[in-house]
């Protein structure tokens, strides 16, 4: 190989370290740039579970905040964070029930901040396959003058939402942006969803199920969806009360499962099988006395009490999965709520071991 084909392929491997050294900072500084127009939002909650904390967009230089309607506005002391850790208290304007956005407004003093632009001519569009960040006040880590954390994913699809919470189901049911990243945990609703050159793409929405997978959905609404809307707000055309803290959703317990466990009596207690409730969703869908449970939907269980809180993350309306131990083979039982009942009967623990388990 020549010296003149060697400098050629050393100058091509400098200019690619470049390039990409390059791209590296250019997306550092995007980031910085939006992490700056989303803000950090506390309100009403810590009851039942409830976080007290979500995000918001920036969309005014005058301190227009669009964000999710949720119960966390459902406040007169609604504190607003920005970037820089100034911290100002927010009046709540108007909220749309069908996107299920809200519209805030931080003091006159708050002007010339930097902020996203909602014009729906210049929107700019994602398409599936397409990369994209997700930055948001993610599980109330930033409090202060902490940047919100940022998430890398893809788009996987545009398809209308059909969610739920519960029984209650989604008022939204036009497209949005179905993500790769987890980015719809507690804190997220009303963070921003960008491409990789900082242009505003959606909002994140609030936690919901899908109706047709019954998983947990990681969505974004489109800003052309939801631009017209929007600006009707800030027109005063939209108004309604904030969201209450909404309904309790009960959950899953051993008890409604009609599971009994072995006493828990240390703090790493094994979470066995003690007795079943006679016809109860647990004895219908085949556990016995003395399984050991070690997964339940898929997460590791490594004590009774990790089995009490992980049914309690459950919504009582859902099938429940449990990977159990029985005679050192592990086996996966599928618990339907529907198929309990309020018998009191008890399965008693048998005297010794089943050996041959019935299938």
């Amino acid at each position: 190989m020549s010296r003149r084909v060697l400098m050629l392929l050393a100058v091509m491997v400098c200019a690619l370290q470049f390039g990409t050294a390059l791209n590296a900072q250019n997306l550092q500084l995007t980031i910085r740039d939006v992490q700056t127009k989303v803000v950090k939002i506390y309100g009403a909650g810590g009851l039942r579970q409830m976080e007290a904390y979500q995000s918001g967009l920036l969309i005014s230089p005058e301190g227009h905040v669009l964000t999710a309607l949720s119960y966390v506005l459902d406040t007169d002391d609604l504190a607003v964070i920005l970037h820089d850790g100034r911290k100002w208290t927010a009046e709540y304007l108007a909220s749309d029930p069908i996107t299920d956005l809200a519209l805030l407004k931080l003091p006159d003093e708050a002007e010339q901040l930097p902020h996203f632009d909602l014009q729906l001519e210049t929107a700019a569009r994602a398409r599936p396959g397409q990369r994209i960040l997700a930055l948001s006040n993610l599980y109330g880590i930033a409090t202060g003058d902490e940047p919100v954390s940022v998430l890398q994913g893809v788009v996987t699809a545009i398809a209308p939402l059909k969610a739920r919470r519960g029984a209650f189901q989604s008022n939204y049911r036009d497209e949005v942006y179905v993500l790769d990243a987890y980015a719809n945990n507690p804190g997220a609703a009303g963070g921003a969803l960008v491409d990789w050159q900082g242009n505003l793409l959606g909002i994140l929405g609030k936690e919901l199920r899908s109706e047709v997978t019954g998983t947990w959905l990681n969505y974004a609404l489109p800003v052309y969806a939801i631009a017209s809307t929007v600006d009707e707000m800030l027109a005063g055309g939209v108004n309604s009360a904030p969201t209450a803290l909404p309904p309790e959703v009960p959950t899953h317990t051993t008890e409604s499962l009609g599971l009994s466990l072995i006493p828990n009596v240390i703090a790493r207690t094994p979470p066995y099988v003690d007795s079943l409730r006679r016809g109860s969703a647990a004895e219908l869908a085949g556990l016995r006395p003395d399984d050991l449970v070690v997964f339940v939907n898929g997460e590791p269980i490594d004590s009774h009490m990790a089995l009490v809180q992980q049914l309690d993350r459950i919504e009582n309306v859902d099938p429940v999965t449990m990977s159990v131990l029985r005679n050192g083979e592990l086996r996966e039982f599928t618990l339907t709520p529907a198929s309990a009942d309020d018998s009191s009967a008890q399965v008693s623990k048998p005297d010794t071991a089943d050996s041959t388990p019935e299938e």
